[in-house]
């Protein structure tokens, strides 16, 4: 076993992998880029060694200078962790050639499945079955839109290099194809350096169903088992369960033997996945899936599996990697239980999923999992933390196992309504609402589910006057440590005849709330809104609600539903100019990457008028209202979130 890793990751994948490290008594190095100098995983490592600015293209995605840290600090062996280099061929010439060992797959298998269309082409010749589609080299238009007439529409275009959703468009309509592909074209090569797409028929109702496998440099293969990656919205995954739900034992024996004949092909050494798309529009057949690609990494959503077979996939990767084999034969590994993973995000469900950021200043998980159930919440930020634009989002993923997949998903929900996420749009009230879906529930679930019931599952109900009671309350900072025991302590002045009332105002979104709030001898509250809500006569501190206070603002909590209340400064003045309705402002840091529109040009509500790119994802931002353009962002512009972007002309104006 190896004396010392070097980590060439971030966030809670590099202290997924420190934890394991720890555990067989092997010491971790950390990189780290400017902003993240005091991150989890720098903290948690034994070492950590800067590496540059915080872009991903001076610090994480830069080989040579994680290589001189690993030669630098003594480590033996680079564990890629998934995203950045974790799939690039170079990066494991560079780090073999330094005389260290990459904790992963060969150069060659990374290639052999590093770009999907060749992957298809060498899947077909092993026996793998392929879904109908073009993989072949040419990419001139006339030719890609023909061979989407041949195969027929609906149709995806899909980068070839990569994955994650990016470069990713599904096409309806002839007319249609060549927006689309111009689209998935730059979004590919923002994400990989690589604007090559191919075009395959679209599934009308698609399961996601992938397969783990492992394999060792002694010629053995296992699989271990499947998971269900169908919950996804913009073709990221959102909710991942294992074993997958209606899975009859003829799909299981012909998806597994199809992966490990996969793995087999490439003489594959480590963790890997083997994605397959099924048509799920008659059941769950063995002669209906085909192979989509491969991940030549350990994924995401590992802890499922983990968690179904007993078995650490991190661990299995440093020993394969220091020369081990494979710990256990096929017949070793068993399927127990059921297990959820809920990738817990900062975005705003609201608008498209849009990225957010902010910083974390409440953040708690269960303290226990629920009753008959276990949980393990992987992450890499604490409380104060901030969510930078730089990289993903992701906040955590909360991960429960049950004996069955009734049982653990009542664990998902009760686990989601315990977590509580202040100062930035997360998206767990989605993420609750998704498992409580009635087709979610029923396992009837494909990758368009989502998209159908969108409206349903982004929806969150105002909040009651329980909830707005308890946010004034809360604005008083009733809610602090001893508190209860001098109730007198919260309110300014005395009065000996009657009681002093406090009045607090709030605003939720675009509504002001005024309330007056109370001490009662007794030790309670009362708190009286204003019309149009109701007055709510005294609240108990015994029984309020879950609340967060962080500067100008407090959360409620109620079950997985944050209601965040901004706490306006009386003395602050208001910002008209910024709240003006004649400008569009950006809805999150990005770059813009292309401007449709001019100076003095007049437009249609809905009308495109830039793309922005952020998160390496492409966003359109259109038109609120019919307007002349009288100012818009320069394409290339770097801007932050709240940026204006265009400014309409005023009525009567030019």
């Amino acid at each position: 076993m190896f004396g010392k890793i070097l980590i060439a990751n971030r966030g809670e994948i590099a202290c997924r992998v420190i934890r394991t490290a720890r555990k067989l008594g092997v010491r971790t190095v950390a990189v780290y880029s400017d902003a993240d100098a005091r991150a989890l995983h720098v903290e948690m490592a034994d070492e950590a060694v800067h590496i540059g600015p915080s872009p991903v293209g001076e610090s994480y995605l830069r080989a040579d200078k994680i290589i001189a840290a690993a030669l630098a600090t003594g480590a033996e062996a680079i564990h890629p962790g998934y995203g950045f280099l974790s799939e690039n061929p170079d990066f494991v010439d560079q780090v073999t050639g330094a005389g260290l060992v990459f904790i992963g797959p060969s150069a060659a298998s990374i290639r052999a499945m590093g770009l999907k269309d060749a992957a298809k082409r060498l899947m077909e010749k092993a026996g793998v079955p392929v879904v109908p589609g073009y993989h072949g080299e040419a990419q001139e238009i006339v030719l890609l839109a023909s061979k989407a007439r041949e195969i027929g529409y609906p149709v995806l275009i899909k980068a070839r290099a990569g994955g994650g959703g990016k470069g990713m468009r599904r096409v309806d309509h002839p007319d249609d194809f060549s927006e689309a592909l111009s689209g998935a074209r730059r979004e590919a090569k923002a994400a990989f350096g690589d604007d090559r797409v191919l075009v395959e028929k679209y599934v009308d109702k698609p399961r996601h169903i992938e397969v783990q496998v492992f394999g060792d440099n002694f010629g053995n293969a296992v699989h271990l088992y499947e998971r269900d990656c169908s919950a996804q919205r913009r073709h990221q995954k959102v909710i991942e369960e294992a074993p997958a739900p209606g899975m009859t034992p003829a799909l299981r024996k012909a998806m597994a033997e199809a992966a490990v004949k996969a793995a087999k092909a490439i003489n594959y050494s480590g963790a890997g996945t083997i994605e397959f798309i099924v048509d799920a529009s008659e059941g769950l057949k063995a002669d209906r899936f085909w192979f989509m690609e491969m991940n030549t990494r350990l994924q995401v959503e590992h802890p499922v599996t983990e968690m179904v077979t007993g078995i650490d996939l991190v661990e299995w990767q440093l020993r394969v990697a220091s020369g081990e084999k494979l710990p256990k034969t096929q017949g070793e590994i068993a399927l127990a239980g059921h297990a959820f993973e809920a990738r817990i995000y900062a975005e705003d469900a609201s608008k498209g999923f849009l990225p957010a950021t902010g910083t974390l200043h409440h953040l708690q998980f269960p303290d226990a999992p629920p009753q008959g159930a276990a949980m393990r919440i992987e992450t890499g930020v604490r409380a104060g933390d901030a969510i930078s634009p730089f990289y993903d989002p992701m906040i955590a993923k909360l991960v429960v196992h049950a004996k069955d997949r009734t049982m653990a998903l009542g664990a998902l929900h009760d686990a989601l309504a315990r977590t509580e996420v202040a100062g930035s749009t997360v998206n767990t009230a989605f993420l609750a609402t998704l498992a409580a879906d009635a087709d979610f529930a029923a396992g009837d679930v494909d990758t368009g589910l989502i998209g159908r019931h969108q409206d349903a599952l982004v929806a969150v109900a105002a909040p009651s006057d329980e909830a707005i009671a308890a946010a004034a309350l809360a604005a008083t900072d009733a809610g602090a440590p001893g508190r209860a025991a001098d109730p007198w302590s919260l309110l300014a002045g005395y009065a000996h005849f009657h009681t002093l009332a406090r009045r607090v105002r709030l605003r939720f979104g675009e509504e002001n709330i005024l309330a007056r709030v109370s001490a009662r001898p007794d030790g309670r509250f009362q708190v009286v809104l204003e019309a149009p809500h109701d007055a709510i006569n005294s609240h108990d501190l015994r029984t309020l609600p879950r609340t967060a206070r962080w500067p100008g603002h407090v959360t409620v909590f109620e079950g997985a539903v944050g209601y965040t209340f901004a706490v306006p400064d009386p003395l602050a003045k208001a910002d008209e100019a910024a709240a003006a309705s004649g400008s569009l402002r950006a809805p999150m840091p990005g770059l813009v990457k292309l401007v449709r529109a001019a100076m003095g040009d007049p437009v249609i509500k809905g009308q495109p008028l830039l793309i922005l790119e952020a998160m390496k994802m492409e966003h359109t931002i259109a038109a609120p209202h019919d307007g002349v353009i009288a100012e818009i962002a320069t394409e290339g512009a770097q801007v932050s979130d709240g940026t204006v972007l265009v400014r309409f002309e005023e009525e009567g104006q030019g």
